[in-house]
């Protein structure tokens, strides 16, 4: 296995679970110390009330090969998040990947409401989730990205620019809080780039998450068994697709070419020639686009 991040340090914030946690595992896979945040730990559970850990996550990064390092972090505590960073600092000098995954809104969703229907203390707190808590860690990470040109800035979201812009998102908050996020890479591309660094928006497709498949009453190892509820979830792809994607990126000498696009896994596997733990090369994008969302009969041929 090669490992072309080897003295490469990231900080995956938002690294419990889901995409962020197989973030953080295909970067120590390709030899990256990599900080893993959240406020899931050992040492108790966030709102979000589920298992995962930070620790565990960390722990996979270390048996993935890199060096995986927990710390506790609530990244909407200025404080916290500003002691994090000179910890990173004091400890290594520098940070070559900022990915900013950090999300923990899905219990506060409501789904197709209108927003006179939708109760406001909960959308108002999905979008501190969402957005404050990416805002205020570039806050205070990028000032130490950008030290050395080569810099890599990931905003992790849910749909492409041009997906999300035509299409209503099922929740007024939710769909602002993914706008936001494409738009927050945006903005850190015009801010890094004069320092020789890249900012990307990255989405992945039907994201086989630990809640999906609890969702499904599926494994990993058995996930296709869903597909008699849900016959579309045949494009979903493993967290570790969009891993490789971002692994796939630090990695390329040449990612400046990425600097303010919002891209997907699937886009991005055609390019970097990466796969899903499977072999396969899920578009799951493109299939939404041209399969799902006209109707049309469930069907992944050519699309993976």
């Amino acid at each position: 296995m090669t490992t072309p991040l080897t003295g490469k340090i990231a900080l995956v914030a938002g690294a419990t679970r889901g995409a962020g946690r197989q973030i953080a595992v295909q970067l120590g896979a390709a030899g990256a110390t990599v900080y893993a945040t959240g406020r899931s730990s050992r040492a108790g559970r966030s709102e979000m009330d589920r298992p995962e850990t930070i620790e565990e996550t960390a722990e996979l990064v270390t048996a993935a090969g890199g060096t995986g390092i927990a710390v506790r972090v609530d990244h909407l505590v200025p404080e916290q998040v500003r002691d994090l960073v000179a910890r990173i600092d004091a400890e290594q000098g520098r940070l070559d990947v900022l990915v900013n995954d950090i999300w923990g809104g899905d219990p506060l969703i409501t789904w197709e409401k209108p927003v006179w229907e939708q109760p406001l203390d909960a959308g108002f707190r999905t979008l501190r989730l969402a957005i404050d808590t990416h805002i205020i860690t570039s806050h205070f990470a990028l000032p130490l990205l950008i030290r050395r040109p080569g810099g890599l800035v990931v905003e992790v979201g849910d749909g492409t620019r041009e997906y999300n812009d035509a299409n209503y998102r099922l929740s007024v908050f939710y769909d602002l809080a993914k706008i936001s996020v494409n738009r927050l890479a945006a903005t850190w591309a015009h801010e890094v780039a004069p320092h020789g660094c890249t900012a990307v928006a990255l989405t992945p497709g039907w994201l086989r998450s630990e809640s999906m498949l609890e969702l499904f009453g599926v494994t990993e190892e058995n996930w296709r068994d869903a597909l008699d509820k849900q016959p579309h979830f045949a494009i979903s792809e493993s967290p570790a697709f969009v891993g490789r994607a971002v692994a796939a990126l630090a990695a390329d000498e040449d990612r400046a070419r990425w600097n303010g696009r919002s891209v997907s896994s699937g886009e991005l596997a055609k390019v970097y020639g990466f796969t899903d733990v499977d072999g396969s090369r899920p578009d799951a994008w493109r299939y939404i686009v041209e399969v799902q969302d006209p109707g049309k009969p469930a069907d992944v041929t050519g699309y993976r």
